[in-house]
């Protein structure tokens, strides 16, 4: 089309002519500070444990976990997310593992802050699945069910060790009715006003969890939408953020983060308190198989699935990327 007089009057191209021009007129920026890396530490290893659906993540032992934490604070990630993977054998129907004080991750947890002290937010995934024989995130009934004030019990129980082991936060995980007003009592009735409670606040049954099974040596057989989110509801996540907001939560996450953006921005736009996503091992393993393919850029790839995570209104992004993305953005990564 020809132009004619001041036709078109409007250029927005104009804003995006060079990358400096388009870094100053960004309207969603990532930081290193915005990142949170997740971390399994695995009883009865003397060597790291390659997870195979996850390329470049491992189950760490306790010395390899302590320097993963000193890598994460030199790129200036702000936290770090920490399960516990015990023996097999140590797996029983109560989850006992779980609030053993000298259980895998309560081990985990003090060896980061020995190692870090406070340089680095360290956090507690706060959740039976990981300990219990049949791999549900509670207590089970007689007849299979999970038992949700039983349950309660045992994230009470699970609250105070995470906090005698040094957790500055604690992420209730379960999608137990209740579990973040049971979990701030617990803190509070053994001196630990101070420990923040991230609640996991919108967590969907999602079929995207595949590679976190293998991570945590899962022993689930069946599934967990009888508690966790039933993906078509979008209203139902409102719902449990207002439970959560008035039980005590301090910060409020939606996960997985990239398959329910909307959901995030609901909830960004909804509440005054700190909002975190978490970018799960299925999204983190397609982008790897899909760049391992050569059918896209890897790096570019990652770049633009955190920023539009952020865009959306996260604040604090759990990514198995964490420490690499902020060894990019601190060297001036474009985004493309």
């Amino acid at each position: 089309m020809t132009a004619y007089g001041n036709f078109p009057g409007s250029r927005p191209r104009r804003l995006r002519t060079t990358p400096a021009m388009r870094r100053m007129v960004a309207e969603t920026r990532l930081d290193p500070a915005n990142l949170i890396l997740p971390a399994f530490v695995r009883e009865g290893i003397d060597a790291p444990v390659a997870i195979s659906a996850m390329p470049g993540v491992h189950q760490h032992t306790l010395d390899t976990l302590r320097k993963a934490a000193v890598e994460a604070v030199s790129a200036g990630v702000s936290g770090i997310m920490l399960f516990g993977v015990p023996e097999d054998a140590k797996k029983d129907a109560r989850g006992t593992a779980g609030t053993d004080p000298d259980g895998i991750l309560q081990l985990g947890l003090r060896a980061v802050r020995e190692e870090v002290g406070d340089d680095l937010v360290v956090m507690s995934d706060l959740c039976l699945d990981e300990y219990t024989d049949h791999g549900h995130c509670g207590v089970l009934t007689a007849d299979g069910r999970v038992d949700n004030d039983a349950t309660l019990e045992r994230y009470a129980e699970m609250a105070q060790v995470q906090a005698d082991a040094g957790a500055h936060v604690v992420g209730p995980s379960g999608m137990m009715d209740g579990q973040v007003g049971v979990v701030r009592d617990a803190l509070d009735q053994t001196g630990y006003e101070d420990v923040s409670i991230l609640a996991y606040t919108a967590k969907y049954s999602s079929a995207f969890y595949g590679p976190f099974r293998e991570a945590v040596g899962s022993s689930l057989t069946g599934d967990r939408k009888t508690y966790q989110q039933d993906p078509a509801n979008a209203r139902e996540s409102l719902r449990e953020l207002a439970l959560d907001l008035e039980e005590g939560a301090d910060m409020v996450m939606v996960k997985p983060a990239g398959p329910y953006l909307d959901i995030l921005a609901k909830v960004a736009g909804a509440v005054d308190v700190p909002v975190a996503a978490y970018q799960i091992s299925g999204e983190y393993a397609m982008i790897e198989a899909a760049a391992e393919k050569g059918w896209i850029d890897r790096d570019k790839a990652i770049l633009e699935s955190l920023t539009g995570i952020r865009r959306a209104g996260a604040q604090m992004i759990l990514t198995y990327w964490a420490t690499e993305v902020a060894g990019w953005l601190g060297r001036g990564a474009d985004r493309g």
